[in-house]
């Protein structure tokens, strides 16, 4: 397959590199070559580290020769799937799919990689929604074992067959899910951010106990404050910010403090500081 990715942040990036990794000729895009370079670097360091952990056991120079970086979407054009990884913004995205759909062939999968926004608001934009859908990676793409695939309402049972057999030849488990809000799993996931923020406000605990007694006692792998900042603490209100507007339950206000946060720039590991100092 010739995959396309659009955006290359932390999540792109790691689509991008997963994506070559399993064999696929990748292409890529941002607002400018500078943010391809610093995703460059960034896929340089996280498989150096697969390639010693031996989880990759190919060269790094071969993987990273089948991603190439385009600002003209044309390079798009012979794709088999595209997925979108910008800001988690509707507009910002719909304005890509706008541009980018009389581009692709008609049989090309066009897929966001949205954790919140609605997979029908989003193919609503679309001539052909049918071949929209969610195809959600977790971050970091390279070692979290789940895609969650997103059907719209209109999405064909073709295009989520494509998007299930890309999550088989990358190597992933997926599950299938409805649209809605959140999904499964950011559903919960900003939640347990949002109510660790909430506890540490209240100075129910120390930050570092509230963590430790999510870890030990209910066994996740991080506390929540950690997790908020390895997810970026403005996505986590971005995201309780499109629940709340979508159900409009106050159980999905975002905690008073990650907005304060977020206004002072402590957005988590990619500033160097969130709840945590990195």
């Amino acid at each position: 397959m010739k995959i396309g990715v659009i955006g290359v942040g932390i999540m792109g990036s790691g689509i991008a590199q997963l994506s070559a990794t399993a064999g696929h000729n990748v292409v890529v895009t941002d607002v400018s070559r500078e943010f391809y370079e610093k995703a460059v670097i960034s896929m340089n360091k996280s498989l150096d580290k697969l390639i010693e952990k031996k989880v990759v056991n190919q060269s790094k120079d071969k993987i990273l020769s089948r991603i190439s970086y385009s600002e003209d979407l044309k390079a798009f054009s012979d794709c088999n799937i595209v997925i979108e990884a910008v800001v988690e913004n509707l507009k910002e995205k719909v304005a890509f799919f706008r541009k980018l759909e009389p581009i692709v062939s008609k049989d090309a999968i066009l897929a966001s990689n949205t954790s919140s926004i609605s997979i029908t608001s989003l193919a609503s934009s679309l001539k052909d929604p049918t071949r929209f859908l969610g195809i959600h990676f977790f971050n970091p793409v390279a070692l979290m074992n789940l895609i969650e695939l997103i059907k719209g309402v209109k999405t064909s049972k073709e295009a989520l067959e494509k998007a299930i057999e890309f999550s088989k030849s990358v190597g992933k488990e997926y599950v299938v899910v409805n649209d809605s809000p959140g999904f499964v799993t950011t559903r919960v996931i900003a939640l347990l951010v949002n109510e660790g923020a909430f506890e540490y406000a209240e100075g129910l605990a120390s930050k570092e106990d509230i963590d430790k007694a999510l870890k030990l006692g209910g066994n996740f792998p991080m506390g929540p404050l950690t997790l908020g900042d390895l997810i970026g603490l403005d996505t986590v209100v971005n995201i309780m910010d499109v629940m709340y507007d979508s159900f409009k339950d106050p159980k999905f206000r975002a905690a008073p403090i990650l907005r304060k946060m977020v206004e002072a720039g402590k957005l988590g590991r990619k500033t160097g500081e969130g709840f945590y100092k990195y």
